[in-house]
């Protein structure tokens, strides 16, 4: 072991054996590597390799085969000892893999020395798990979650000494009521199995037990929330997989194995959503009226159809083109320091989302949240309107590689909220390709984006009824149009679509809480493709 000058941590250096050749090895707890490299001139780059001390995911004594041992070198020398390092892999668009090095040595107590020096240094490593509970949906999807985590996920946690307890769901809010009940305390963090909608069941359980815990009544709309300090996972399983895209880039079951199994921490925002003093949902990623929740309610009657079914459902209202007239509300992020429009997209350790939610926290200090809201403006659009978005990510997919909102940022305490106005369809296709591409989807005149932290809104058929300007035989023609949408005339409401779950009631008020829960995930890491990155500086000047 080799003591670096300055009191920096100790370094370990030695000659050890790579498949037929010594290589230089060195294990340098300072930079936080592992590295190792050919000695030999001429040195070349490709053969000099290092892996991060944080992405080690197991160290192992191993046992050569007898092909190893009878080749060459091997003969020269008694029963070599040998370990395996298993490590995290990067490869293309953001997918991760297991890969492993083995090298070998004569000295039994050398061998014995990295060993020990390499599973203390993963010890060192608190942010990883070592008791998880998982929830398996094994009907989401193609009905492939109990294989996929079988198969490709416990594995790895078994390789990773992660201990697990596995509750398959028999029925709808099985996870949800489940987390009401156990002893959360002694997990380190849930990982659910399946897509959206099994993510939107652990997330309103781990919640709603903190709130509950915390005595926190979630059916008022202005009550601070509680943070939820224990992390989820999401090994992708279903139909829909978009908050694991938005968070790590792709829907990979692996991928999202080793983020857990590393420790990663990614803090996220999260809408609640009210209706007359009344708790009705949480929403992560996306809340949409019009367009996306007419989709959703009319995929639910095809279920059989399987993930065909939104194709099938998009296409048909997008030919039904309905709008529909309302009042929206809502009150600017004014702490934030991005904007929709800006390009810069949220990233890994993403500057924004920092400094968004100290911005934040620093306005809510000085004069509370109750006083802020009433002090701030509130901004009134009226209209009628195909589509009303809301989103707190991106909400990419693969098919929609920018998403809804390519600025949207995870943890900076705001939604951007989407208006496209009644245009005509020719007009909404432009709007929807544009989705696929690289061009700038709010670069319609039909379309606005604004950056909120609070909205509501009421529906034209609500108002009416509240101001009971409506008479009975209108209300009986409302009811005739939504049962016979082939007339010319607007269907009376539309449906919101919350993380893939309808909401019965039009009229709803929405608040987006600052990082209320955490992933385990990083954020998407940067490429040298991406046109959004950024730095502090470059952002500091544009602001």
């Amino acid at each position: 072991m080799e003591q670096l000058p300055g009191g920096r941590r100790p370094r370990l250096v030695s000659s050890l054996g790579l498949e037929q050749r010594a290589w230089e090895v060195t294990l340098d707890e300072e930079r936080g590597r592992l590295a190792w490299r050919d000695p030999r001139p001429p040195r070349r780059a490709d053969e000099n390799c290092f892996v991060p001390t944080s992405e080690i995911i197991a160290v192992e004594e191993t046992e050569l085969n007898k092909k190893q041992r009878n080749s060459g070198k091997w003969q020269k020398m008694g029963k070599p000892h040998a370990f395996t390092v298993y490590y995290v892999k990067k490869a293309r668009n953001h997918r991760w893999r297991c890969s492993d090095v083995t090298f070998w040595c004569a000295d039994e107590h050398l061998c014995n020395q990295w060993i020990q020096a390499l599973k203390e240094l993963l010890e060192m490593q608190k942010s990883r798990p070592k008791q998880l509970l998982v929830y398996i949906n094994p009907y989401g999807g193609k009905r492939q979650g109990k294989r996929i985590y079988e198969q490709k996920v416990a594995p790895l946690f078994s390789l990773a000494s992660i201990s697990t307890d596995v509750v398959i769901t028999e029925h709808a809010n099985h996870a949800k009521d489940n987390l009401f009940e156990v002893n959360i305390n002694k997990y380190d963090g849930v990982v659910c199995v399946g897509g959206d909608g099994m993510f939107s069941e652990v997330m309103h359980g781990l919640i709603g037990r903190m709130q509950k815990d915390s005595g926190i009544d979630q059916n008022n709309p202005k009550a601070p929330l509680v943070q939820c300090n224990i992390r989820i996972g999401i090994i992708p399983a279903g139909s829909t997989d978009c908050i694991c895209y938005s968070t790590i880039g792709i829907s990979d079951p692996v991928t999202s194995a080793l983020h857990i199994i590393i420790g990663d921490c990614q803090p996220l925002d999260v809408c609640s959503v009210h209706h007359n003093n009344t708790f009705l949902k949480y929403c992560v990623s996306l809340l949409g009226y019009g367009f996306y929740g007419d989709i959703l309610k009319d995929s639910e009657k095809k279920r059989w159809m399987g993930p065909m079914r939104y194709d099938y459902s998009g296409f048909k209202t997008f030919l039904t083109h309905h709008y529909y007239e309302g009042t929206i509300s809502f009150q600017p992020a004014k702490h934030t320091l991005g904007s929709p429009r800006d390009k810069y997209a949220c990233r890994t350790g993403c500057y924004i989302c920092k400094r968004s939610e100290q911005q934040l926290a620093q306005q809510q200090k000085q004069c509370g949240l109750k006083h802020e809201e009433e002090e701030e403006e509130w901004k009134v659009i009226k209209g009628k309107f195909l589509a009303i978005n809301a989103v707190n990510m991106s909400c990419a997919c693969p098919r929609s590689p920018k998403g809804l909102s390519p600025a949207a940022h995870l943890a900076d305490g705001s939604a951007d909220l989407i208006l496209v106005r009644k245009c005509s369809r020719f007009d909404f296709l432009r709007y929807l390709v544009r989705h696929t591409n690289q061009d700038d989807q709010f670069d319609f005149s039909f379309v606005d984006v604004h950056r909120v932290k609070n909205f509501q809104f009421t529906s034209k058929l609500s108002e009416d009824n509240e101001s009971n300007v409506t008479d009975m035989g209108k209300k009986r023609f409302g009811q005739f149009c939504r049962d016979h949408p082939a007339c010319c005339c607007n269907i009376a409401n539309s449906t919101w679509n919350c993380d893939g779950e309808t909401l019965e009631s039009s009229a709803i008020e929405v608040r987006v809480h600052c990082q209320l829960m955490k992933l385990f995930a990083r954020g998407i890491e940067e490429t040298c493709k991406d046109e959004g990155t950024y730095s502090q500086s470059s952002v500091e000047q544009l602001l």
